[in-house]
């Protein structure tokens, strides 16, 4: 019990409960669980059970198409030279193809001007063909 010795009255007894201790033990505990409760998760190991089969699973077909730009400005789809109109064709073909789109993977050449690619990638998404890649060397 503390007494406050601003008042009038010295042996009065102050009422109010001084919190500061647990608050003090509030963010002890909080840091006690803020450090063992990764370490906890990190020890939950299991066996998983293995899969003795012989037959393989075939991985899905890709239907990726390939558009490369070269460093002189020109298309090729796969490893056909288009045009430009020719290429906007084959887009045109692909967008109005049934079932899942296939990615089109764009491969510029590192001379070329970035607006030729971005002409591409206009086209494409004048389309609507929304699954794109831009690819660059590894390494």
């Amino acid at each position: 019990m503390a007494r406050d010795f601003k008042r009038q009255n010295k042996l009065a007894v102050i009422s109010d409960l001084n919190v500061t201790p647990l608050i003090d033990l509030a963010f002890s505990l909080l840091i006690i669980f803020m450090i063992t409760t990764p370490v906890i998760e990190q020890y939950n190991r299991i066996d998983l059970p293995s899969q003795n089969t012989t037959q393989t699973q075939e991985p899905p077909k890709l239907d990726d198409q390939f558009i490369t730009i070269e460093a002189n400005g020109q298309f090729r789809w796969g490893k056909d030279a288009v045009s430009q109109v020719s290429l906007e064709a084959k887009l045109d073909e692909v967008a109005s193809s049934e079932g899942d789109q296939p990615t089109i993977h764009i491969r510029g050449d590192r001379t070329l001007p970035y607006q030729k690619i971005m002409d591409v990638v206009n086209m494409l998404k004048a389309r609507n063909l929304t699954k794109l890649s831009l690819d660059t060397k590894a390494g």
